[in-house]
């Protein structure tokens, strides 16, 4: 029997991913990966262009590189009378390895992405039933082709394993990050920001985004825990997976809407892959109620989310998969709407409430947690002037959100032409981003302030404001929030008992 050694990538729907098992040997690795900080992925899929590579298991050592293990379950009786041969553009399966196609398929992303070779490549084979014994005992082409030192046995020691990692040669000039090898690598994983600057789903958004497709999924993630940037991902990786999937994300506002598909435009470009975006819809609780309404014949609304779900019996395929953003910021009504329609197809709910019984949780807050709050009771109209004003000395417009009522905006925004250059924007969340220009002071109500993410965070008019919507506010602020009041009221309690840094 001939084996295969280097084979050409997997095809796209051609063969089926051989996943790695929770075996004994995989348990060893992966307590070695533990003990040495070595990060670890398994059962990953690289997406590029229209192709795809599924890799077994990967680590990364940010002073050697990156190591890939294949997995194979070949025992020495199959072995005994075999010889190995290397050969190459032939597609992947249980009786070949892939390496010489990883590494191609691997340095091609890295070179369209960031025009480098990337990072080294260590290859490794992982033996479940075969031991060190045996194979000295294969034919000679085995020792040529694999040799010992690249295949992990089912006898070795996690001292032994680690020595064999270890043995590849440490680079010789400073390396990529593990994020930055893993955000160029897994698109899925990928979080891209304005700036183009890349970062690394944490652990609890990876699993967020891996995790399958349910009839009906919740997710609770805190505000600045990246569930925006999350569920666009996982709406990028279940296209990838099954390119006729039809999703449909739900926002609360246009504007927040067209921040996102900004967001999903950045991270398609980033990640060099094609499929068909307009397949992947954003829009607003109205826009998907007309929607259907359509498919009924019925009038569309214009103002109201208020709606008889009695009138809607008939089920139409709006789409396979549904993911509902911001859900606390709806009404019941139309949350059981939504429940109704996707009754047979997929729905994933996302709030911020607080659970403790919830598989799907994220848990951190990347906006900076340790950020200042302070509390100024006085005349909030002239205290938010001179906030501003000291605010200015330092840092550029764009980086300040004011968030008030109707009545405060209007009566500042006159009397911030002394103190920006650019005129302070009275944002309207029902308009287009297009329409709007983000990159200057902003005024905004309680009920305006979607997907906008700044430095500092001015907070008036707090006593009537609903709780989940300033707790919102709140957290958009990366560095440091003023909250400004002239009475005591049971929101100022509530925001002073979690928040406060301090008070003048």
């Amino acid at each position: 029997m001939n084996l295969s050694f280097f084979t050409s990538l997997f095809h796209k729907n051609k063969n089926k991913a051989l996943k790695l098992p929770d075996s004994l040997l995989v348990k060893k690795l992966k307590s070695v990966a533990d003990k040495n900080d070595f990060p670890i992925f398994e059962n990953i899929t690289i997406y590029h262009h229209t192709k795809n590579f599924f890799i077994p298991l990967l680590i990364v050592d940010e002073n050697r590189g990156i190591f890939l293990f294949e997995y194979k379950n070949w025992s020495y009786a199959e072995l005994k009378n075999a010889k190995i041969e290397k050969a190459t553009l032939q597609d992947s399966k249980k009786d070949t390895l892939a390496f010489e196609k990883s590494h191609e398929f691997i340095k091609q992303k890295f070179n369209e992405l960031t025009h480098n070779d990337g990072v080294p490549i260590f290859n490794y084979l992982l033996m479940e039933n075969l031991n060190t014994g045996e194979y000295k005992h294969l034919d000679e082409s085995f020792q040529k082709l694999l040799p010992e030192e690249k295949v992990m046995f089912n006898n070795l020691s996690e001292n032994t394993i680690l020595t064999k990692i270890l043995k590849s040669e440490i680079s010789k000039i400073k390396l990529p990050t593990t994020s930055e090898i893993i955000a160029t690598l897994l698109t899925q994983y990928a979080i891209v920001e304005n700036s183009k600057i890349l970062h690394l789903a944490s652990k609890e958004q990876r699993e967020f985004i891996d995790s399958p497709l349910l009839k009906y999924t919740t997710l609770k993630a805190l505000n600045g825990s990246g569930k925006t940037s999350s569920i666009l991902l996982k709406a990028i990786l279940e296209k990838l997976k099954k390119p006729d999937l039809k999703i449909i994300i739900i926002k609360p506002t246009t504007l927040a809407c067209d921040i996102l598909k900004k967001k999903l435009l950045n991270s398609i470009e980033h990640a060099i892959i094609e499929f068909d975006i307009t397949s992947i819809e954003i829009v607003t609780p109205m826009e998907l109620i007309n929607k259907h309404l359509f498919k009924l014949n019925y009038a569309p609304l214009k103002n109201e989310l208020e709606i008889d779900i009695s009138l809607m019996k008939k089920r139409f395929h709006i789409a396979d998969l549904i993911i509902c953003d911001d859900s606390e910021l709806y009404p019941s009504q139309f949350i059981e709407y939504i429940k109704h329609i996707q009754n047979t197809n997929h729905l994933i709910m996302v709030d911020t409430f607080n659970s403790q019984n919830n598989e799907l949780m994220f848990t951190k807050n990347f906006k900076n947690p340790q950020k200042e709050t302070i509390f100024y009771q006085a005349n909030t109209h002239a205290k938010a002037l001179q906030t501003i004003s000291s605010l200015l000395t330092t840092d550029k417009a764009k980086d300040i959100l004011v968030v008030c009522s109707k009545i405060s905006q209007k009566r500042l925004i006159d009397d911030l032409e002394f103190f920006i250059e650019d005129k302070a924007l009275l944002l309207d969340s029902s308009k287009n981003l297009v329409n709007q220009n983000l990159n200057t002071l902003l005024l905004s109500s309680y009920n305006d302030i979607n997907s906008l993410d700044v430095k500092f965070v001015i907070l008036i008019n707090i006593c009537y404001a609903d709780i989940y919507k300033l707790n919102y506010a709140y957290n958009l602020a990366k560095k440091r929030v003023y909250v400004l009041y002239e009475d005591e009221c049971e929101n100022l309690t509530l925001i002073r008992s979690n928040f406060e840094s301090h008070k003048e």
